[in-house]
């Protein structure tokens, strides 16, 4: 019996590349806390999962020409949709929509979220190792 890559990973490498994508959105946020009229973003996170998991688990789809085609699973630009400016509870007076309590917290947040999937994705690997090895050795 042959097994399926896709299917064994199923969601989780469009879940890792998302998971990516915000770590560099939320740290691009903190680090241009200072920076005026920059405008702090980050991603719909279960927007993203949901279109993911509508695929069935094999990407996102590509909704602009620039966006990568092929291997079953999404690119990098693939989630440029769903980036969103983030509503500042203060906004500043020179523009910027930063606030670093607010980007710290998320960050905090999401790093917890990325070691989980890490965790979940090992698991996976664990389980279809101890099938081939023929038990839970």
């Amino acid at each position: 019996m042959a097994i399926s890559m896709d299917k064994m990973l199923s969601i989780y490498p469009d879940a890792l590349r998302l998971r990516a994508k915000r770590t560099e959105l939320l740290a691009a946020n903190i680090a241009n806390a200072d920076t005026p009229g920059y405008k702090a973003r980050d991603i719909d996170f279960n927007a993203a999962m949901q279109q993911a998991s509508k695929q069935g688990g094999g990407g996102l789809k590509t909704t602009h020409p620039g966006h990568i085609q092929g291997g079953g699973h999404a690119g990098a630009n693939a989630f440029d949709d769903f980036v969103r400016f983030r509503v500042p509870q203060q906004p500043s007076l020179d523009g910027n929509t930063v606030e670093s309590h607010v980007e710290q917290a998320k960050f905090a947040e999401h790093a917890i979220e990325y070691q989980l999937t890490l965790k979940n994705l090992q698991g996976r690997f664990k389980s279809v190792t101890d099938a081939i090895k023929g038990g839970g050795n």
